[in-house]
């Protein structure tokens, strides 16, 4: 390849990645299939802007290789355990029975060999890790339960899927006109071992000795020699590549230096990758959907119902999820992966399967990759929204309380601790069941109370006119003016003391007669600034007098700014003057004189501890 026909060829992979990635992502379809569609236009099928596949084929699968090395350092075997009955239990019944069904219906149905089937099978079983997680987090739905139950397959399926690349060398050998061969086996194992500990007694070293020279290039170098060696050391023993470069991914998961080599490697694997997907793409046999539209379509919809019928009441029953999120889970995971293109395209060169078959399979993973997205959003349409749990307000038995608090969560639970160690009777009101229910769940928890702290009965039921505080730690803005009112309309004298979110909370609960709300992150703002002082270089005396000068002249600006808060321009002025008041503050405060009165001992009052001390 000239000069210039590599320039012409990078130029084309460039403008249609830019062209079709952004338009995917911008219709939530995620960047895999982007760069799918990329490939497609792009490849000698479609347009032949690019005619070298094989070429460009074999520089991508690297991409893959890095993959599945960061794949290796992010298992880390602490981080298996703790999820060890999701990924082993829920992850390892899905693939089975996948693999196990779809190995059957290759094998019966289209008539695929032994060891074909088990091949597409295993592949088939796969889901995708980029568009599972993605769709995940643009719904904010990755710490649900069934996200959790989602994640945790998916980070088996991304474990099943190295035995599986490993076995296609295996399985193409053993149905061969030779049968079985027990010498390639014994020569995987013995790579495998010796990548193992060599990787264990060698590797810290090397990078130990590597770190010492305080290089970036040395760092990056070294860790791509790494993941080309045990790559290429694989290669010569009969293996995937992708199988050394997972190995010294795990060897190395729980060294400290795998967030340097995960940092060093994630530009190469992100470029790479994506390169991937596009050889991908341009080796898609497009034409094989418009000859054979229904059987392609009948590989989509087997594909995803037998899948989603398996996942289903694997969530129900293993999963304990309840119906609509374990249709929810079926939805999401039904779809082919992007470890099925290496696996499948591996078979292909094994002779495990054919073009046709490799080129129908490829087209059908790739259109219910496209499907997700959409079935995920026609589900979530049709599910709505998940229906709170409701129960009635708890009966509250209480012997006249000193303090009600009102809403329990982080700071509310903190309140409560340090009165409980100090004796002092309360009583906690949450308005959420999933909040009262995780507390509940210690057992020791006998004066949280499940209510909606604003209802007027509720705090009669409290005691609170007993009380001598309310501490209102509620989340949120709206509801904890609700409840101020309240409180403040029922019991005016009641002391309140109030969580406010921002200033503006503050203000608005100032105007309720509550003196000086305590703003939530103001007081670990300062914290956080005195230490980032101490740490370039200032004396602690020094830092802690600097912070505390900062949150008087910022507590006099939030009084002056209360007069004025429904005014926008002068909020702005107000702040303005107060920056410039605070540089004249600090350039006064380094002369001198300043000097020597700083060093005379000063009175601490008591509001100011938190800070100064």
């Amino acid at each position: 390849m000239d000069s210039h026909h590599f320039l012409e060829t990078a130029l084309v992979f460039l403008v249609a990645t830019v062209i079709a990635v952004p338009l995917t992502k911008r219709f939530k379809l995620g960047s895999v299939l982007g760069y799918l569609l990329a490939g497609i236009v792009i490849g000698p099928k479609e347009l032949g802007l690019v005619s070298d596949t094989a070429g460009v084929s074999t520089i991508s699968e690297f991409g893959v290789v890095l993959m599945l090395f960061v794949i290796g350092l992010e298992l880390s075997p602490q981080r298996l355990w703790v999820m060890r009955r999701q990924v082993f239990g829920t992850g390892l019944l899905q693939v089975l029975a996948t693999s196990l069904v779809i190995g059957a219906a290759a094998y019966y149905l289209f008539g695929l060999t032994v060891n074909a089937a088990t091949i597409v099978g295993g592949s088939l079983a796969l889901s995708s890790t980029a568009f599972g997680l993605q769709i995940l987090a643009e719904r904010k739905e990755a710490g649900s339960p069934y996200g959790r139950q989602a994640f945790a397959i998916l980070l088996f399926q991304d474990l099943a899927a190295i035995p599986l690349i490993a076995a296609v060398p295996l399985l193409a050998t053993a149905s061969g006109k030779h049968g079985f061969d027990l010498y390639a086996v014994l020569r995987t194992g013995g790579a495998i071992v010796a990548v193992m500990v060599g990787g264990r007694y060698l590797l810290r070293p090397v990078f130990r000795f590597v770190a010492r020279t305080d290089s970036v290039e040395v760092s990056t170098a070294t860790a791509l020699l790494v993941v080309m060696g045990t790559a290429w050391l694989m290669e010569m023993v009969g293996l995937s590549s992708t199988l050394g470069a997972f190995l010294a991914g795990v060897l190395l998961a729980d060294s400290e230096y795998r967030h340097e080599l995960e940092s060093h490697i994630e530009p190469f694997k992100g470029l790479l990758l994506g390169l991937f997907f596009i050889s991908v793409g341009m080796s898609m046999d497009i034409t094989l959907l418009f000859d054979q539209p229904q059987k392609v379509l009948m590989l989509v919809a087997c594909l995803m119902l037998i899948k989603g019928a398996l996942l289903w009441p694997l969530g129900r029953v293993v999963g304990s999820l309840d119906r609509r999120d374990a249709l929810r889970l079926a939805v999401l995971l039904a779809c082919g992966g992007e470890f099925a293109f290496v696996v499948l395209k591996l078979a292909r060169e094994q002779d495990l399967i054919t073009s046709e078959q490799h080129g129908l399979q490829v087209l059908a993973i790739t259109l219910s990759m496209a499907l997700t997205p959409l079935l995920v959003a026609l589900t979530a349409r049709v599910l709505g929204a998940k229906p709170k749990k409701t129960r009635e307000f708890d009966t509250i038995v209480a012997d006249s309380p000193r303090v009600i608090i009102a809403g329990y969560g982080r700071m509310g639970q903190i309140v409560a601790r340090v009165l409980r160690a100090q004796g002092i009777s309360f009583v906690a009101l949450d308005h959420s069941v999933e909040q009262i229910d995780l507390v509940q769940r210690f057992g020791t928890q006998n004066n949280i109370f499940y209510g909606d702290p604003a209802r007027p009965e509720l705090l009669r039921a409290a005691q609170a006119d007993q009380a001598d505080v309310f501490v209102l730690a509620v989340d949120d803005a709206e509801a904890s003016l609700r409840t101020a009112r309240v409180v403040r309309r029922i019991y005016p004298n009641l002391k309140i003391i109030a969580r406010a979110r921002n200033r503006q909370h503050v203000w608005r609960l100032m105007d309720l007669g509550i003196e000086m709300p305590v703003r939530e992150t103001l007081y670990s703002s300062l914290k956080m600034t005195r230490q980032t002082l101490e740490a370039i270089g200032l004396s602690p005396e020094l830092a802690a007098d600097r912070v505390e000068r900062f949150r008087r002249q910022d507590a006099e600006l939030l009084k002056r700014q209360y007069l004025v808060y429904d005014d926008d321009a002068r909020i702005v002025q107000t702040t303005r003057e107060a920056l410039v008041d605070l540089d004249q503050l600090f350039q006064a405060d380094a002369s001198p004189e300043a000097e020597r009165e700083r060093e005379k001992p000063t009175k601490v009052t008591p509001d100011d501890e938190d800070v100064t001390r």
